[in-house]
């Protein structure tokens, strides 16, 4: 990415970070937080990746309301960033921290199942004539 279109990523998920804060609030999803924005290199589209965290709603349809508002949230980027098009808005819920903690706890099970043999020290042999 260029430096410009980074720039404008970071300015939009600024503007988005009120509104979807609001959403949250109406939707009692939680807490909704933009964790990054991907311009295209021409600033036409942003790929918004959003995550959801507590609520009594799941992130899906988080997503759907979301998507609905969309419009609202493109005219609210658009009033607060100086762009000659203001930028279509796409949203992706970001599942990175489910799979990193989906993982981990395979990782601890896998560990608890088959523990290592790590009891016994392994000594690498060093070739004769190295030692003084």
């Amino acid at each position: 990415m260029s430096i410009r279109t980074e720039r404008v990523a970071g300015a939009v998920q600024k503007a988005l970070a009120r509104p979807l804060s609001k959403l949250a609030s109406e939707l009692s999803a939680g807490l909704i937080t933009v964790t990054s924005v991907k311009m295209s290199p021409d600033l036409r589209v942003a790929r918004v990746y959003f995550s959801v965290y507590g609520g009594n709603i799941p992130p899906a349809k988080v997503l759907t309301r979301i998507e609905d508002q969309a419009p609202h949230l493109r005219h609210e980027v658009a009033t607060q960033i100086q762009l000659r098009y203001a930028p279509e808005l796409r949203f992706f819920i970001d599942d990175t921290l489910d799979n990193m903690e989906r993982i981990s706890s395979l990782l601890k099970k896998v560990r608890e199942d088959y523990p290592s043999h790590n009891d016994e020290e392994t000594e690498d042999s060093a070739p004769e004539g190295d030692l003084p």
